[in-house]
């Protein structure tokens, strides 16, 4: 490994923040926070590692839909 002793900390700040958020543990907010990012780039590395960024179900998305209608 090639990694500063600073990079190291924050992968591991970055993977514990994604499993604690995966398994429903912390907001995206708050893991953002942990893993040190804007929750912003935390989403955009959510997504990159095709971790859904909702948790909301098809029938709960198209009821709130057909509210908004």
């Amino acid at each position: 490994m090639n990694e500063t002793e600073n990079e190291l900390r924050q992968r591991i700040r970055l993977a514990l923040a994604v499993q604690l958020y995966t398994t429903q543990k912390l907001t995206v907010g708050k893991a953002a926070q942990i893993a040190g990012l804007s929750r912003l780039h935390f989403e955009t590395v959510l997504s990159e590692n095709e971790t859904p960024i909702s948790n909301l179900t098809a029938a709960e998305i198209m009821d709130d839909i057909a509210k908004l209608k």
